[in-house]
């Protein structure tokens, strides 16, 4: 019997260490890391984009560009080296101009980048036309990504609420025509390829099971899966992706992997082998990458979200327990007869053997990305309110109903939950919603990052934003960031070339003191190397000046040949002068 053929995307170096201890990885850690991946053989590998620019020059003083080169010049062509960026808005919280997006798409595919997810907060495809175009003209893989989301669960106090003022709450939203109709479109846009991007974690078994079913009858190009463990769907997911007949999957090795974080590749390598499935991966090198991964995580402990490692494995070398076996056996058999709770059960029992974190029932509950509520959870606890974080998970739904039912992705998940916030706070005070909001909420609102899935009331709209209709970012007024040169460091400028000039208008104040800080470090060296030049050049002299007889050195002195301002020079020419 021929065997299907899965590929598999690691994304150990970017969203795995992102996802599970806030991408501290250091160049040095990931070099030691590289020679292995290089014989690895993934289909690909995420090395950049999401939080690695951000990061490394925030808090590693790293360049985002060199790292991204380093890395391509050791991987070669074993693996295509992948990012992704959030279609016009790139990083950042600011749509940008055509230029910029061309600028950094151009430099990203010169320094090694095949394969760029474009993604855009609001599932708006306008947002991501520009970049498909420019990914086209510089012969990049483009792999559109569609931003899974879940229709609100409302509270009764919301559903009371609307009644009393007349008006329905929507359901029925995200259905999977919508899904399936934003991938026909992405496709017909020129998508080489299309992710289903779950980057809350939120779609279940049987959902993925149906919609990648539907992609797969409906589109020619081939479908990514992409999922988070945090809410407890992802390995049971990602096991239904494979009896769908996905393309291609998203994992991370077993140390890098779970929680927050994607599928354990052992995991699904081991369901391949049970399912007669082939990865055509060296999984002796991947184990050897595992056990260094264990190493630099222990070495990350400060920043890590978990509070123990996974297992010690080595999924070449290492087998497994019969009954641990026999739990694979039953999540297949739970999988391939649909029943979605038996295979939710297994496969956390899978990940419990693995020591892999449990499911987070709060986060399952709330239906919102793990950051986001982190982030709301921090929020409170800087003004001591950590007890209004139930109210704020409750106002959640309906913040995000009047902003348009965006699907809670960075921007628009910490957008929304920092406005939920706020509301919560407006009403500790007896103020009445929206009191406080946060200019973001305004932008979105108004219409700044595009057109949102679900249309906002032009009441609303014209409280918050004092515009009746959408109101798109208009570009005129776009203003690059300033670029000032330094006279006091010999007239350089902050960034001296278009790859700075990049992470400038992305990053603009992490970038500033980033660079800044290279600014002086450059005209240190400078200094330095002048000063260990006369070093050099007064150790020549002495050492020829020392060759000289009292006669010698006499007479030179006299014609005007020495003039040193050093003093062991000046007491020996006093001393030559003296006993002439």
């Amino acid at each position: 019997m021929t065997k299907r053929r899965i590929l598999i995307r690691d994304l150990t170096l970017r969203d795995g260490q992102q996802s599970l201890f806030a991408t501290r990885m250091t160049q040095e850690q990931i070099d030691e890391l590289l020679p292995l991946f290089k014989e690895a053989g993934f289909y690909a590998m995420e090395v950049w984009g999401g939080a690695v620019p951000d990061s490394i020059m925030r808090y590693l003083k790293e360049d985002p560009w060199e790292r991204l080169e380093k890395i391509s010049k050791a991987i070669g062509n074993s693996s295509k080296l992948t990012a992704l960026s959030r279609g016009r808005n790139l990083f950042g919280y600011n749509p940008y101009p055509d230029e910029v997006i061309e600028g950094f798409l151009r430099n990203a595919v010169e320094s090694g980048i095949r394969i760029m997810r474009v993604f855009d907060a609001l599932n708006d495809t306008n947002n991501i036309e520009s970049s498909i175009r420019f990914l086209k003209k510089y012969g990049a893989t483009i792999d559109a990504a569609l931003c899974y989301t879940v229709d609100p669960k409302f509270s009764t106090r919301a559903r009371v609420k609307a009644f009393l003022h007349g008006k329905s709450l929507p359901n029925r939203i995200f259905t999977d025509d919508y899904f399936v109709n934003l991938a026909r479109e992405l496709e017909a846009m020129g998508a080489d390829m299309l992710t289903i991007k779950d980057m809350a974690g939120l779609i279940t078994p049987m959902r993925t099971y149906r919609l990648i079913s539907r992609l797969k009858s409906e589109l020619s190009i081939p479908i990514d899966f992409h999922t988070h463990c945090t809410p407890g769907y992802g390995l049971a997911s990602s096991l239904m992706s494979l009896l769908a007949n996905i393309d291609i999957l998203d994992t991370s090795i077993l140390n890098f992997a779970g929680g927050p974080g994607a599928p354990a590749f052992e995991i699904i390598q081991i369901f391949c082998n049970k399912l007669n499935i082939e990865t055509d991966l060296n999984l002796k090198v991947i184990g050897n990458i595992n056990e260094k991964l264990g190493e630099i995580r222990k070495s990350l402990s400060t920043y890590d979200t978990a509070p123990y490692l996974p297992r010690p494995f080595h999924i070449a070398t290492d087998d497994i327990p019969l009954e641990i076996h026999n739990l694979f056996d039953k999540a297949i058999a739970a999988a391939q007869n649909k029943n979605q709770d038996e295979l939710l059960e297994s496969c956390h029992a899978i990940e419990d053997y693995f020591q892999l974190p449990p499911p987070d029932e709060k986060i399952r509950e709330a239906e919102i990305p793990g950051g986001m509520y982190t982030n709301m959870l921090s929020q409170l606890k800087q003004v001591r309110l950590e007890n209004l974080l139930p109210r704020t998970l409750e106002l959640i739904p309906e913040v995000r109903l009047d902003a348009g039912l965006p699907p809670l992705v960075t921007p628009t998940s910490q957008i929304i939950g920092s406005q939920a916030v706020n509301c919560a706070l407006d009403e500790t005070k007896g103020q009445p919603m929206y009191t406080n909001r946060s200019l973001q909420f305004v932008n979105l609102v108004k219409g700044i990052y595009g057109k949102t899935p679900y249309p906002i009331d032009p009441e609303f709209r014209y409280k918050i934003a004092g515009v009746r209709e959408e109101t798109p970012y208009d570009f005129r007024f776009y203003k690059k960031q300033p670029n000032p040169v330094f006279e006091e460091y010999g007239g350089i400028k902050l960034a001296n070339n278009e790859k700075e000039e990049l992470l400038l208008e992305l990053f603009p104040n992490v970038a500033a003191d980033f660079l800044k800080n290279r600014v002086e470090q450059i005209y240190m060296a400078k200094i330095h190397q002048i000063e260990e030049e006369k070093h050099r050049k007064l150790e020549e002299e002495k050492a020829a000046y020392e060759k000289l007889t009292p006669e010698e050195k006499r007479q030179r002195l006299l014609n005007g040949l020495y003039n040193y301002k050093w003093t062991s020079y000046q007491d020996d020419e006093e001393e030559a002068l003296g006993h002439s």
